[in-house]
Parts: structure tokens; sequence; C-alpha cells
């Protein structure tokens, strides 16, 4: 009795707001830095001569850390205290943003991220799950949709900000804007939340953490490294076959645990699968469009960092408004029609986008753009809904762990294998006649190193056959973006059941974002 007592005096306690402001401030942390990254990279690329591989594995590598790192995560803070691992995430992503301010070298960014998403790891679950201790059932839901709403924010938030920045700083700025939002958090967890653990949760299983890491790593590495290797390259079979063996082994032995981390058998409930399988296309799809387009609107249309960052935000419009409006539109015609008819949008947008030219200008991007945004929006909202109410409602925790880390694999390998594609195309079809051998192979590395050495070099016609070789892979990207989106609608209106509980309004907001916060867990 003392301690349900001393649990209502926690959740009368007046400095609870100000613990859900550090909260808060942490998730949109969280939140524009998903997106920031993207405006920068174009920049970054010039000042360090990273190639589009390398660019990849900067984007990727928070996504990677982040997807293997989750569920352990999570667990950590039920057994040792979820302030103390809160805290101690935000530490680590603090720590990991100063080093990516500092690096002079692609490797030491590519590190600085991976630390970061050891960071993000911890925050994301852990936030969410302090809140049960600060707030009573009348004020849970409205604190979870505050959390929520930070977590969309943070998306046309890192673009502006990201290009603000760059616009009057160096590149490492991006990194260094989390710091002191990083620190509030900290001082605020300290002095505000309360301490709370769940002795009775599964423990953490260093080796299926350590397969899942090096599973993941394995086969991000090897879609990265195809284009410039070869895909028939004996290291990158090497890499595709340890993925192969790992991920098994992964699978194999959380199917004899008695009480995995990752629980597999979620999958043999149809709900679950589908609308799990639908919500990881569309990251895939997502992910990788927010990796190629800021190099043509920046290198190809020749705008600024800002100029970039304001120019996606019709997609960020797009997607908050057809999320917000997804509840009553699935209430009318039911999920599985509402989850298949946004599909198509998506992929309807991505064909659209696809007969892009280096004269469409922005005018058909913003179109495109706008489209693909209500395409996610009404697709991913109510396929994450779904996929958690296919599952009994004791197994709700599991799924939403599941379901989060699938959807970082299908975000990862969305960066890893769209952007390899790209960057095989580009080099192809790069026009570097009459250019020594170094600088030929300088300027297939990116758009932005073709550019460069077409002005050190004045070759108007490599900037010209640089924006055409890009154009034309973004465009092939596209395409097969559109064909994944066209998969999914036809599997989610050939299995996903009739009827799917409508999603509530504190739900919209983090099942909308790419992978950063899930109400749920």
């Amino acid at each position: 009795m003392a301690t349900v007592t001393q649990a209502e005096e926690t959740r009368r306690d007046p400095r609870r707001w100000w613990a859900l402001g550090a909260l808060v401030a942490s998730m949109l942390t969280l939140g524009f830095d998903m997106t920031i990254l993207n405006v920068a990279l174009p920049t970054m690329a010039a000042d360090l001569g990273a190639t589009t591989g390398q660019q990849q594995w900067m984007a990727d590598a928070y996504v990677v850390v982040f997807a293997a790192l989750m569920l352990p995560a999570g667990l950590l803070g039920d057994r040792f205290g979820r302030r103390r691992m809160l805290i101690a995430g935000l530490g680590v992503f603090l720590a990991g943003s100063l080093l990516g301010a500092l690096a002079s070298d692609v490797g030491w960014v590519i590190a600085a991220r991976a630390f970061m998403g050891i960071g993000g790891a911890l925050v994301t679950p852990l936030a969410l799950s302090v809140l049960p201790s600060l707030f009573g059932d009348d004020e849970r839901t409205k604190a979870v949709g505050v959390i929520s709403a930070a977590s969309a924010l943070g998306l046309p938030l890192g673009p502006i900000i990201g290009g603000w920045l760059l616009n009057h700083f160096w590149w490492g700025s991006v990194f260094l804007v989390n710091v002191p939002m990083a620190a509030v958090g900290i001082a605020a967890c300290v002095l505000l939340l309360p301490e709370t653990r769940d002795p009775a949760s599964p423990k953490v299983d260093a080796l299926s953490t350590t397969l899942t890491a090096t599973g993941l790593g394995a086969l991000i590495y090897a879609i990265i490294e195809a284009p410039e290797r070869g895909w028939g390259d004996p290291l990158v079979l090497a890499m595709f076959a340890a993925a192969a063996v790992l991920i098994t082994a992964l699978v194999l032995r959380e199917r004899r645990e008695a009480r995995p981390m990752l629980d597999m058998t979620l999958l043999a409930h149809r709900g679950f699968l589908f609308n799990t399988l639908a919500a990881t296309l569309v990251m895939f799809v997502l992910s990788g469009l927010l990796f190629v387009l800021p190099q043509y609107l920046q290198a190809v249309l020749g705008h600024d960092a800002l100029g970039t960052g304001v120019r996606l935000l019709p997609m960020m419009g797009g997607l908050l408004v057809a999320a917000r409006g997804a509840q009553p539109v699935v209430a009318r015609f039911g999920a599985r029609a509402v989850v298949s008819a946004g599909l198509v949008v998506l992929a309807f947008a991505a064909l659209l986008g696809s007969r892009t030219t280096t004269d469409s200008g922005y005018g058909f991007t913003a179109l495109w753009l706008s489209i693909t945004g209500i395409g996610f929006g009404f697709s991913v909202v109510p396929a994450m809904d779904g996929a958690l109410g296919a599952l009994p409602r004791d197994r709700a925790g599991n799924g939403s762990g599941l379901l989060m880390t699938l959807r970082q694999v299908g975000a990862a390998i969305g960066i890893a294998l769209l952007g390899s594609l790209l960057a095989g195309i580009f080099r192809d079809r790069l026009d570097v006649t009459g250019l020594p051998t170094a600088a030929a192979d300088t300027a297939g590395d990116s758009v932005v190193a073709a550019h460069l050495v077409a002005e050190k070099a004045h070759a108007a016609h490599l900037a010209a056959s640089a924006n055409s070789a890009y154009v034309h892979g973004m465009d092939v990207v596209l395409l097969v973006s559109g064909i994944a989106a066209l998969v999914a609608a036809l599997l989610a209106a050939a299995f996903l059941p009739r009827t799917a509980p409508a999603p509530t309004p504190s739900d919209a907001g983090p099942d909308m974002v790419p992978p950063t916060a899930d109400a749920r867990q």
C-alpha cells in the first residue's frame, strides 16, 4: 500500500511536467538527428572527400547499431533501472556528438555515429517506459502524445536546423547542436525522474545481441561495398555468407529460448507479419529516398544547405497531414484498405519521381514529394497499429520491440541497397573522357566529388555528365522504390485481416516517425 501511495504522490508532483519536458528535449534531439545528417552529407563529402559508400556508412552506422541494441537496451533499463540507463544513454549520445563534431576524417565520423546509435538505442524505449512512474492513467495518454509530437516535429526541423547551421558554421555544428540538449536532458533526469525497474524482465542475452549486431553489420557492409568491389568479389561474398550464417544462428537461438529477446513466434500471427512487412518496406523506401534526395537538391539543382532543408518540407507536410488524418479514414474504410491505398499512393509518387530529368526543376520535385508524404502517412500509421493490434495484449510489449527492430533493419537496408544502386549507376554512366586516372576515380566517388573535379579541371562537360548520371541513378532508385511499395500494397491487400483496430490519436505520432520512437513501448 505504501508503494501505491508513493506512486500517487509522484504522479501529483508538479515536477512531473518538467520531467516530461526533459524527455521531450531528448526525443526531439533524436528526432531531428535522423534527418539533420542527410542535409549535411553533401557538404561533408566535399570537405572530407567522402565517397558515396562512406556517406552510406555515415548514415547507416547509427541505424545498424540502433537496430541491434534496441531490445537489449530496453531490458537493461528494466533490470538495472530505467532512469540510470536513460541518463547513461544521453551521456553516450552526448559523447558521440562531441566526437562527431571534432572528427577530422570519415572514419571518426562513422565511429561517432555508431557511438550515438548506442545512446539512441538506450534513450528511445526508456523515455517512454518511465512515463507510468510519472503519470496516472488519466494523464499518461496526454504525456505520450506530447512525446510523440516531439518525435514527429524533429523530422521537418532536422533539415532546416541542419541547413541553417551549415550556412553559418562548419559541418561539425550538426553534431554539436546535440550537446546542450542532451546535457539538459541528463540534468533533468537526475533531478526529476524517479527510478523504476522490472527485475522479472528477461535477461539480456549477450550472444544474441552479438549475433544481431555482427549479422546486420556484415549484411550492410556487403551491400555498401559491392558496387565498388564488384558483387562477385570474394570479400563481398564472404560477408553475405557470414551475414546469412549469423542471422540464421540468431533465429535458431531465439526460437530455443524460453524467454527470447527477439520473439520470432510473433511472426506466426498473420496480421502482425504482413503489417510489419508493410511498415518495414515503407521504411526501406523512405530511408533510401532521404539519402539520395539532398544530393540532388544541392549538387544538381544548386541549392545551399538551408534551401535543401526547406525544400524537403513538402514531404514532411504531407506525412504529418496524412498521419493525423489516418484515424477517421481507418474508422470509415478499415485498416487493410487504408494501408493498401497508402502504399499505392507511395508507389505512384515514387514512379512519378522516376520521371525526373536534369531540366525538371524543383516544382516537379515538390509535387511528388508531397504525394510521397501522404502515401507514407496513410500506410505506416495503420500498419503499425494493426501489427500490434493483431497480437494478444500480453504480447504487445515483445511485439513492439520486434516491430521497432525490423523497422530499423528496413531503414538500414534501404540506405545501403538503394545508395549502392545509385553509386553503381552513377559511376558507370559518368563520362570521364580526357581526365587523368586519379581524377577520374575521384569524380566517380560521388556527384559532389565530380563537381569539385570539374571545377578544378574547368571541365563543364564533366559537371553536366555528373548531373545527368546522378539524376538517372536517382530515377532508377525511385523506380525500384515504387516497385517495392507496389509489391507491399499487393501483399497488404491480399493477406491483411479484413478488420483491424483504428489507431488512437496518441498512437499516430511515433508510428509515423522513422525509427526514433514508438509509443507502444
